[in-house]
């Protein structure tokens, strides 16, 4: 009888209301059959937790403190009336118990710094994911540290060095090494003439280096995102290109469909699964290409409602419980 006590008071601990601020851009413009923002967010309400909501450029650090200026809001899935927003008002953020770390990329130094600036929060605050982790391993630089899993890969800036991989492996991908949503993808296949022009224009934009990758055939297949959460795959949805073009992702005409997990998708999730979960990275997207891993998306992945379409998996609800999870154990 002790023992169902013990379990029964557990189990109310993990259903607690936490204050949650999420960190995302604008919310008036979101697609909210496809955000998964903001399905986290609605799962979150369900779940008796309650939302401030606030833009990155309404964070800063003043004497001590990390503050938002933002709005307590309600979300509902109701287009083009899906939040009510109360009354304006700054925060400070280390009495939330959870922040949302959900703007998207590009991934540049006023990204960087609201990491920097959540940093000094953590972990009493719980900010997911995690911010150094966030900063310090990128989407297209986590992968590096598996390169057994991944297609050849250069990050390079100077033309001499792309010039020498492509000549290496003669249709390669090219594309800004923290860019986002398939733009400024480009293939460039073995009677390519562009690549020069190419250097050019990317490197007069910015000062970062590129990243090119030998292309995988299998993206005519689709692009698989695997959804893991704390580590662990919960499913996926396969992203294919439209006619004509090489990229899939969804903000750039990719159809999403549905699909399970091969043997090779397991595998790859069972080798950074536990690297993920050890750097606090709780809802994290990955690409799979054939047999071949691509990215790995901390920044502000997204595929969830999607993937409750076709499954029926609630993803929001897994990331809950693991956050919910977490703040019990550190409380």
């Amino acid at each position: 009888m002790l023992g169902h006590h013990c379990d029964h008071r557990m189990t109310e601990g993990l259903k607690m209301s936490l204050k949650v601020a999420i960190q995302m851009d604008p919310i008036a413009g979101i697609n909210i059959d496809a955000d998964s923002t903001f399905r986290i967010g609605l799962e979150a309400q369900e779940r008796g937790h309650r939302l401030f909501y606030y833009t990155p450029d309404r964070l800063s650090y003043c004497e001590g403190r990390v503050l938002a200026r933002g709005w307590p809001i309600e979300l509902r899935r109701v287009q083009g009336d899906h939040f009510t927003l109360g009354e304006e008002t700054e925060t400070d953020l280390s009495e939330m118990d959870v922040v949302l770390l959900r703007q998207d990329p590009p991934f540049d130094m006023a990204y960087i710094t609201t990491t920097h600036l959540l940093d000094m929060i953590h972990p009493a605050t719980l900010v997911v994911n995690d911010p150094f982790w966030v900063r310090n391993q990128p989407e297209k630089l986590l992968v590096l540290r598996f390169p057994h899993l991944t297609p050849p890969t250069l990050i390079a800036r100077d033309l001499d060095s792309i010039r020498a991989f492509k000549a290496r492996h003669g249709d390669i991908i090219l594309k800004p090494l923290y860019g986002n949503g398939g733009a400024g993808v480009f293939r460039l296949d073995p009677n390519d003439r562009n690549l020069a022009s190419l250097h050019e224009l990317f490197t007069g934009m910015s000062r970062e280096p590129l990243i090119a990758q030998k292309y995988v055939p299998d993206v005519v297949r689709g692009d698989k995102r695997i959804i893991l959460v704390d580590g662990e795959p919960v499913g996926a949805i396969n992203r294919i290109p439209a006619d004509g073009e090489t990229r899939s992702n969804m903000h750039v005409g990719g159809r999403p469909e549905k699909v399970g997990l091969t043997e090779r998708d397991l595998q790859i999730c069972a080798e950074i699964g536990p690297v993920l979960r050890e750097k606090g990275q709780i809802f994290v997207g990955i690409d799979v290409i054939g047999e071949w891993l691509t990215e790995i998306n901390v920044t502000s992945p997204t595929g969830i409602q999607e993937l409750e379409r076709f499954d029926g998996t609630n993803a929001a609800r897994l990331i809950w419980e693991a956050i919910e999870a977490r703040r019990a154990n550190s409380a």
